[in-house]
């Protein structure tokens, strides 16, 4: 499965030492926060955490610390209300993309603070991590699923033995019971929410748990609690592969270029287990490795996420069909160089093995005529052993909302599609806006223009004006045509 996050941005604020050390002086002496530095943050931020029970039920039994990060407000007069944001994955730490989300939500900086709760299972808060393989591992390990199978069982099992390792109490409903624990102890009554990917589904549970601390709410890419993962990312993965066949089919340029795309994708499914090499894209050493239907379609998967990578799928395909694979493998891994932190996949499957494989049977979600039930068995498998926590049925309710709520979908979105997004509005109700960018991939809030409108929106007085704020500014932002390389024929062609 793949990561749900959002994907990096760089930083948007840059402010003066002279407005930055008084105002950071005076937030160092809050009680039980201390000053600490993290990753990608240009000022100082401030650290806590707070003691929770592992299993909410036995408040006597096993504690965990959940651990957090404030990016303190710069102005002395800083607003009461702070801005909660929530992590994707599931799995992913918020404060080791703490630079991502500073430059996502810097603007905020100046009279709001920023806090990041690592959600049990990640980062610093009971983590759940399994051993990662090595960059350089040999190609042919890399994708022998009853080596990835085997090495998730150890991990179950190594996990299962440390302090706060029973893997029932790691759920979205608990965790945002952690969430408000913060709040408490950061003394703010009311808060805003933004939620990115699976940080969606922790702010919708946020609000259904706590509307009434809630002031307004941001999700971006949303996955909501009555989606069954494994069986939507089948549904949604085609849709989004099919997007690219057809703008190549609709535009004279690519379609000219590439004339038999479709027919050469499945013709390359047909050929399909089979023998290939490729150049290892770490060490660039050729290997061989055994090709199946799995490993191509996620390769295939991956560059969906941004529309830019999806570009040079029509190259990428067009050669994999002819034997050469290192534009896809170079593809599928552009996104992996400097990735801020690794998934907890302990965590992730904790999550997912709850909430939503105990609903496969009753989803509605229509395989891809290609991805087919791949995800789903995958994860029925690794969560047949997985122990799986209790999930209360309203988990899965979406009532009217009591905040106002901007829901924000990329239309290219191969994860998160748009029509979750607009199931979910319908739902909130009345205080929910749902704005749609076509081109955009997973996550649109790094577009310059919706930045700020995410800003303008949280800012606004009252629900009605934060309603109103005009946020339709990237709607025009067109699908980046297919990507040619720069070759002495298409510069002559150019010329």
């Amino acid at each position: 499965m793949q990561n749900l996050s959002l994907r990096a941005v760089p930083m948007a604020l840059m402010m003066a030492g002279a407005l930055a050390t008084p105002a950071l002086h005076a937030a160092e002496v809050r009680p039980g926060l201390l000053p600490c530095r993290l990753q990608g943050v240009e000022h100082e931020a401030l650290c806590g955490s707070v003691r929770r029970p592992l299993d909410p039920a036995a408040p006597q039994g096993p504690m965990i610390d959940v651990h957090f990060a404030v990016l303190p407000a710069l102005a002395r007069n800083r607003k009461p209300d702070p801005v909660f944001f929530f992590a994707g994955g599931p799995g992913q730490s918020a404060i080791e993309i703490a630079g991502h989300v500073a430059g996502l939500l810097g603007r905020f900086s100046n009279r709001r603070d920023i806090v990041l709760v690592d959600q049990r299972g990640t980062g610093r808060s009971a983590p759940l991590v399994c051993d990662e393989p090595s960059p350089t591992q040999p190609l042919a390990e890399a994708v022998d699923v009853a080596r990835i199978f085997g090495r998730l069982a150890h991990c179950r099992t190594r996990l299962q033995q440390l302090p706060h390792g029973d893997l029932r109490h790691y759920t979205t409903a608990v965790a945002m019971q952690d969430a408000d624990a913060v709040r408490r102890q950061l003394g703010a009554e009311r808060v805003n929410l933004v939620g990115g990917s699976y940080g969606t589904r922790a702010a919708l549970d946020y609000m259904r748990q706590f509307p009434q601390v809630v002031r307004r709410a941001v999700i971006d890419g949303v996955a909501p609690p009555d989606m069954v993962l494994p069986a939507a990312f089948s549904t949604d993965n085609q849709a989004a592969l099919d997007a690219v066949f057809s703008a190549c089919e609709a535009d004279r340029a690519c379609s000219a270029r590439f004339p038999a795309l479709r027919a050469d994708w499945r013709g390359l499914l047909a050929t399909l287990p089979r023998e290939v090499r490729v150049a290892h894209p770490v060490t660039g050493e050729v290997q061989g490795l055994t090709l199946g239907r799995d490993t191509l379609l996620g390769l295939v998967r991956t560059p969906l996420y941004v529309p830019a990578l999806a570009s040079a799928l029509p190259l990428a395909l067009t050669e994999a069909a002819r034997g050469r694979f290192e534009p896809l493998v170079g593809l599928a891994t552009a996104l992996q160089g400097g990735r801020p932190g690794a998934l907890a996949e302990g965590m992730h499957f904790s999550v997912v093995c709850a909430e939503d494989v105990p609903r496969l049977a009753q989803a509605a979600d229509r395989p891809g005529a290609d991805f087919g039930a791949a995800f789903a068995d995958i994860y029925r498998k690794v969560c047949a052993d997985w122990p799986q926590g209790l999930v209360p049925a309203a988990f899965y309710t979406l009532s009217p909302a009591s905040a106002a709520t901007l829901v924000l979908s990329g239309g290219a979105d191969p994860v998160t599609p748009p029509r979750h997004g607009e199931r979910v509005a319908g739902a909130l109700g009345a205080k929910a806006r749902h704005v749609v960018v076509p081109e955009a991939g997973h996550g649109v809030m790094g577009l310059a223009c919706l930045r700020d409108a995410v800003f303008r929106f949280i800012d606004a007085t009252g629900d009605d004006e934060a309603l109103q704020v005009d946020a339709d500014c990237a709607r025009a932002l067109p699908r980046p045509p297919a990507f040619v390389p720069i070759t002495a024929a298409t510069v002559r062609a150019a010329q």
